[in-house]
């Protein structure tokens, strides 16, 4: 069995078994031990994960490790996302304190997707030191820990179709807020569920002994402030945690080069890119819509639609790329890319954000909605494709091409406030990543404390 040499500082890291929060962790265990060498890294992922993370690169003081898959394979990729995360909770803890158990040296630090509770508890039983490390933006994080203001007001649940439009300006360290942008919306039955375990996962966070936040201290500086004053633990901030922090520039070859070749034939910021993101989806009827505009337009794209590439491209034309996949980052740092229209999940929001592309938000749920908002009412780099609150409005090829047309157009009074400020954000983001900035001195402290916790266990 392998263990860890005792010369190491040994972290075991447990995301959350789903892509947006495993690639966050992951690139946050790649800042760690890129730092400092002395770190090595256990990361834990499921059966079915590893099975498709095993042939990703990574450096060699990352090791895998794996745990039994909570519900068989086939219900995993399926829809009902209340079960599974239930199963995540009762299911999860044994197979990892087990793993603990086997490793042959233990760890001297935790850091767990802030979901997962119960590592608190493993944590706490063995005296290792936990680090909670939140997928999500502060500004979400801060709503979701001061929920019990929306219900003493009477805003959570509502019948959104109703009043969406509503503006809350209550929650400490969050501007004024459209009802529809909140993420705790949805009153069905899944939904409740769901944030059920989400929000018992934030109350457990004061048990833990750090937390880490995956985002930019001057982007919400606000948010950030009020959470720091909220908890007795050290709270850190390391920038996006995305694979390239330099945008622009240095990015790896992929061995797929053809989208590449293909954007590099393509004029300075004309074409746009789309994609919406991998677990929640929009209608088939809206998609068709989308497409149809694209036609029509005349508008550049390189759209990631998975399932549905080869039937979308007959439908969009020959002004652009329909593909199963690709390297996102790699593309939104292109020169020839204009624009993304987005799901506005956090870790494309943040990409977008480091490689100044500006957004059309197109949000579906969770999350996504305050993303949106951030983007285009706080940061304004951004517009929405759709204004209407009222329900699943269908928005039509019409009003997708106008949209489109006048947002890549470079010249459009519209959008040249829009690419000021997206370039300004490019800056702030360098500047807190690079030496001496915010981002910078928090993953210090944090790799310090990693070092003094690896010191007290050894001496233990």
């Amino acid at each position: 069995m392998e263990a860890a040499p005792t010369s190491f500082n040994h972290v075991v890291a447990m995301p959350y078994p789903g892509r947006g929060h495993i690639n966050p962790m992951m690139n946050l265990c790649k800042l760690l031990v890129s730092n400092n060498n002395s770190i090595l890294v256990t990361f834990v992922v499921t059966e079915e994960w590893l099975s498709f993370l095993s042939s990703e690169p990574k450096p060699d003081n990352i090791n895998f490790r794996s745990i039994s898959n909570v519900v068989p394979s086939e219900h995993i990729r399926s829809r009902d996302h209340p079960a599974f995360l239930e199963a995540i909770m009762t299911k999860m803890e044994e197979p990892f304190e087990e793993l603990i158990n086997l490793l042959g040296h233990p760890p001297s630090t935790i850091v767990y997707d802030t979901i997962l509770y119960w590592v608190v508890g493993v944590g706490n039983r063995r005296n290792i030191p936990v680090a909670s490390f939140c997928t999500l933006s502060a500004s979400v994080f801060s709503i979701f820990l001061h929920h019990h203001l929306l219900e003493q007001n009477g805003h959570y649940p509502m019948i959104l179709s109703e009043n969406g439009d509503e503006r809350v300006n209550y929650i400490p360290g969050v501007s004024s807020t459209r009802l529809a942008d909140l993420p705790l919306q949805d009153d069905s039955n899944g939904s409740k569920r769901v944030m059920q375990v989400i929000l018992k996962g934030f109350q457990w966070i004061h048990k833990a002994q750090y937390l880490l936040i995956s985002s930019i201290y001057e982007l919400e500086s606000q948010a950030i402030d009020i959470l720091k004053s909220k908890f007795s633990i050290p709270i850190y901030t390391f920038g996006p945690t995305i694979p390239c922090i330099s945008p622009k520039n240095d990015l790896k070859p992929n061995l797929n080069n053809s989208y590449i070749e293909w954007l590099d034939s393509q004029p300075i910021g004309s074409v746009l890119y789309i994609s919406q993101g991998s677990f929640l989806s929009a209608s088939s009827e809206q998609i068709d819509e989308i497409a149809k505009a694209l036609r029509e337009s005349n508008v550049r794209f390189l759209w990631i639609a998975r399932n549905e590439a080869s039937r979308l491209k007959q439908i969009c034309g020959n002004m652009g790329l329909v593909l199963e996949w690709c390297d996102q980052l790699r593309v939104l740092s292109h020169s020839s890319i204009g624009g993304f229209w987005s799901h506005c999940g956090w870790n494309s929001t943040k990409e977008s954000v480091i490689s100044g592309v500006p957004l059309l938000t197109f949000p579906i749920g969770l999350d996504q909605p305050f993303n949106s908002k951030m983007i285009v009412e706080d940061w304004k780099v951004g517009l929405r494709v759709k204004e209407n609150v009222n329900g699943d409005v269908l928005i039509k090829k019409s009003e997708i091409v106008k949209l489109v047309c006048e947002f890549m157009d470079l010249d459009s009074e519209v959008t040249k406030g829009i690419r000021e400020r997206s370039g300004k954000l490019i800056k702030i983001c360098c500047d807190a990543i690079g030496d001496g900035g915010s981002a910078d001195v928090d993953l210090k402290a944090f790799i310090g404390d990693i070092i003094i916790n690896f010191s007290k266990s050894t001496h233990a």
